[in-house]
């Protein structure tokens, strides 16, 4: 058996290079330099002007002006000169319930397709991918643009609901909320797909197999032979779907007509059209804190039931 080198706290053997302990420090650090250098750049340093910003006030002339306020924040929380609004929660909760009814319908239409891609042979497993891939590469506004047309009263599905008379006659299935999840759903799973068969492709069958021969029923087979392993995979899917399906804001603009106001189309608003710099970093900065707080919960919850189990 070939003995490892004595080391000692000069002299180091790295892949048969002598160096020392300061070297490899140091050439670590630069290493790590760019990484973090490109994630205060572009992660942590806007994300403070954006929270510095919420504390300002918006000028006469739509600029901002740097004088300390917490005006904004009350305006958020629904305190106005008129007194105490609602009218700010009730758009934060129906931009959390549109997200969470888009991450749940994406579940149950990515678990089986991605057992299904995962059963096929190795070669075709990649152009399968590539088929669910493939829309996520084409820019959301054009994929809106696109159910916009296929959603039109003169094409086949809303034919198909004029004759069940679901709709009057002549009409189109958008704006409606049903245009909103379609393109919601459309636009996300892809993203809930790729992590749950990441998770599948890598499965241990012989638990699954094993639960079986212990006369487990469907459901427990799945709750502690499949679930425990795809466990990882659909924590990521929940978490690249829910999260950026509450911030969406072209989607619901789109095909809900400009009708359903979602946090993402307030902070668009404020932006652009109302140049209420101040109130929509505000808002940006809620979103942000009301979404760490929730991957918090959410690790944390799952982090205690598996210590229970």
């Amino acid at each position: 058996m070939r003995r490892r080198p004595a080391i000692s706290s000069q002299v180091l053997i790295s892949y048969g290079e002598v160096t020392t302990r300061r070297s490899l420090l140091l050439r670590g650090a630069f290493y790590v330099f760019f990484a973090l250098a490109w994630l205060m750049l572009f992660l942590t340093l806007p994300s403070v002007v954006l929270v510095a910003l919420g504390f300002a006030t918006r000028g006469e002339y739509g600029d901002y002006v740097w004088t300390f306020t917490l005006g904004n924040f009350k305006k958020l929380m629904g305190f106005g000169i008129l007194g105490w609004s609602a009218d700010y929660g009730v758009i934060l909760l129906r931009s959390l319930w549109i997200a969470f009814v888009t991450t749940v319908l994406s579940l149950l239409l990515a678990y089986p397709t991605a057992f299904f891609i995962a059963a096929r042979p190795p070669r075709m497993r990649y152009l399968w991918l590539a088929l669910a891939v493939i829309p996520s590469c084409t820019n959301m506004v054009i994929r809106a643009f696109a159910w916009m047309v296929i959603l039109s009263h003169d094409m086949p599905p809303a034919w198909i609901m004029q004759t069940l008379g679901l709709i009057e006659k002549d009409t189109a299935l958008y704006p409606s909320p049903l245009a909103v999840y379609i393109g919601m759903l459309s636009s996300f799973l892809p993203f809930t797909v790729l992590p749950l068969y990441a998770s599948i492709e890598r499965m241990d069958w012989s638990l699954v197999e094993a639960a079986q021969d212990l006369y487990g029923g469907k459901r427990r087979v799945f709750l502690h032979g499949v679930l425990p392993q795809t466990w990882p995979g659909l924590k990521a899917a929940i978490i690249l779907t829910f999260i950026p399906a509450v911030g969406v804001f072209v989607i619901p603009d789109l095909l809900g007509g400009s009708k359903y106001m979602l946090v993402g189309n307030l902070i668009q608003q404020q932006f652009c059209a109302a140049r209420n710099w101040p109130f929509g970093a505000a808002v940006c900065f809620g979103l942000m804190a009301l979404t760490l707080i929730g991957l918090f919960a959410f690790d944390r919850g799952k982090r205690e039931t598996g210590e229970q189990a």
